[in-house]
């Protein structure tokens, strides 16, 4: 008797199916005559027909890439005998921009509302660094801020110190300063800060006093700035930061959360760590929640574009305008020359953690990476950390890298972040705390003190992928409502401030 080996097939025309646990040679594929010539991981393809060299393979019903030998029925599809090749992806723009039902009952939250009408979900006081060279001051701020004095004020959740790796070294008129700039700013103006502190050192790039000048800030009792040079130095630095974060705190612990509509939230929203399952499970499920968001007249951001390179088409037939689409192109196309130019190509982003979680190619991935963004129409088209003036679903220019894409994420204005993980990920973020979905059982348990939802229901059967997608949804509610994360109860998030560097470093 040859053992049985269940799979998906994931749409009826692929020739493909992904195995639902470790096959070996000679097991029968469940239901399909397909008898196994190699073991086989769990999470990866088999052949299921004959495939010819430079036959288009497709999975979820799209091309995932070309084999580049013959395939038999039963082998291994990966890395050794499949790859990205080069096809034309129709864009049919606009025809699937339908827009999503309204929302049969209006839901709120416990949110924070600021001065400027916008609504937060924490209630920190920050310290950003304008440049590397005062990340230690800001840190030891954080670290140094007498906890007893905070413990007067229960609904300031702490201090937040943001500091990176940038701020000078580069053209004073360059795309990366900008860039930088804009996330400077996304972050000092986040609803989910009662208060900021902005410290620099004084003859780097990144001037203070340049970058508050350029995006109108004034100075008053929640927004301050501190140049080290002229305030003596490190040891006084942190002193006088210290003692201006106090003068912010009654202001900050008088705010009270108050109920307000979930159309008020913007959520981000982000993959790492990806498998197989991921574009099965966890994604799908984000996409049902993204959906909900949406008819509530909420904000969700989508990211990432390498990682939606190969799908972008899905997205295109979206698009709520040609402009939309167009500009969605462009950034296309300008990752296209940007990796050229460094010598790389859009297939290097699977890491080796996603190929060893069955995922071949960028196609394959970014297959299941869009599966995030769930049916809605994209209204709208950012640059990396551009401020979101759009409701509904909206694209963000970022790499792959997830410190990076979820910091543009939260300086555009994201309050929450989902974040869906296959292999496991120890990230989280602040201001914006973040949610973390399973894709899979076998990851929830092993590291579930770092996980929030287990989308590994789906694939045990014990839950459908709406069923999943509501409870992602009721837990972000209650998650901008205070309760807090698996990765706000560890304390992750104080260095996970990455902006993107851009540019010649000189």
């Amino acid at each position: 008797m040859r053992a049985k080996r269940r799979a998906i097939r994931l749409a009826p025309e692929d020739p493909v199916a992904v195995l639902r646990e470790p096959g070996f040679a000679g097991d029968l594929v469940d239901g399909t005559g397909v008898v196994l010539g190699e073991a086989i991981p769990a999470g990866h393809k088999v052949a299921l027909v004959p495939l010819g060299r430079g036959e288009p393979v497709r999975k979820y019903g799209q091309i995932i890439g070309v084999a580049t030998r013959d395939i038999a029925p039963g082998e291994h599809v990966h890395t050794h005998n499949l790859a990205m090749g080069d096809f034309r992806r129709e864009a049919e723009v606009g025809v699937a921009a339908a827009p999503l039902p309204p929302a049969e009952e209006i839901r709120t939250f416990q949110g924070y509302r600021r001065r400027d009408g916008r609504v937060g979900t924490r209630n920190w006081l920050g310290v950003i660094a304008t440049v590397n060279c005062a990340a230690t001051v800001v840190h030891r701020v954080r670290q140094q801020f007498p906890p007893e004095l905070l413990a007067e004020y229960p609904t300031v959740d702490g201090i937040v110190a943001c500091a990176h790796h940038g701020g000078c070294g580069t053209a004073a008129d360059g795309e990366g300063l900008r860039l930088l700039q804009r996330t400077l700013m996304g972050y000092a103006r986040h609803p989910n800060f009662a208060g900021v502190l902005l410290v620099g050192l004084g003859c780097e790039v990144a001037q203070v006093r340049l970058l508050m000048d350029l995006y109108g800030l004034e100075e008053g009792p929640q927004l301050r700035f501190l140049v080290m040079q002229e305030s003596g130095g490190t040891r006084r630095t942190v002193a006088r930061a210290i003692a201006m974060l106090r003068e912010m705190l009654p202001e900050a612990g008088r705010v009270r959360r108050e109920e307000v509509p979930a159309a008020e939230l913007v959520v981000g929203l982000q993959c790492g760590g990806s498998d197989a399952w991921s574009g099965v499970s966890a994604n799908p499920a984000l996409g049902v929640a993204a959906d909900l968001l949406v008819r509530q007249g909420a904000t969700v951001i989508l990211a990432e574009t390498p990682e939606i390179y190969g799908a972008e088409h899905l997205l295109l037939r979206r698009a709520a305008s040609p402009e939309v689409a167009e500009r969605l192109l462009e950034r296309i196309r300008w990752w296209e020359a940007y990796v050229a130019r460094h010598g790389g190509s859009m297939d290097h982003n699977p890491t080796p953690g996603n190929r060893a979680g069955g995922i071949t190619t960028i196609l394959e991935k970014s297959l299941g990476a869009v599966a995030k963004a769930g049916r809605a129409p994209l209204v709208a088209v950012l640059d990396y950390a551009e401020p979101v003036q759009s409701r509904g679903l909206v694209f963000m220019d970022s790499p792959g890298y997830d410190p990076c894409s979820v910091t543009g994420e939260i300086a555009s204005g994201a309050t929450l972040i989902a974040f869906t993980t296959g292999r496991g990920s120890c990230f989280g973020s602040k201001p914006a705390p973040t949610l973390k979905i399973a894709s899979n059982r076998e990851t929830w348990r092993r590291m579930e003190e770092d996980m929030d939802i287990d989308a590994g229901a789906i694939l045990a059967g014990e839950a459908s992928v709406e069923e999943v997608g509501a409870r992602i949804f009721e837990r972000l509610l209650t998650l901008a409502s205070g309760e807090p994360s698996r990765s706000e109860q560890l304390g992750v998030g104080d260095h996970e401030f990455v902006p993107w560097q851009l540019g010649a470093v000189m």
